[in-house]
């Protein structure tokens, strides 16, 4: 059965920690391999749903806009110099950024 959640959360630090917890776990024999992606699948879920529902904060972006593509509904854009505008006016900038957007499992 294929995962309902996009899989990219698992490419972020926490992310990348707990997949290379649950290699030691395979490893040592403590856990199956079935059991860790069951885990995976429930990060997946968890980390997409307390997104969606915890953050709120708006954020204006200006930047130059490099690249982007479309593949089977998920967006992706690559901005040079991105200044970040957050609700009471504080900036944060970048070198360069990579924006994933996908279609929202509640619309």
């Amino acid at each position: 059965m294929a995962s309902a959640y996009y899989e990219f959360y698992r490419g972020s630090t926490i992310g990348m920690a707990l997949t290379d917890s649950l290699d030691e776990l395979i490893t040592s024999g403590a856990i199956t391999p079935q059991l860790a992606m069951k885990v995976l699948q429930q990060f997946d879920k968890s980390l997409a749903d307390g997104m969606f529902k915890n953050v709120k904060t708006k954020v204006t972006l200006k930047g130059h806009l490099r690249n982007y593509r479309n593949c089977d509904d998920v967006w992706t854009f690559f901005v040079r110099n991105p200044a970040f505008k957050m609700e009471g006016n504080e900036q944060v900038g970048a070198p360069k950024i990579k924006i994933i957007a996908c279609k929202s499992m509640e619309a």
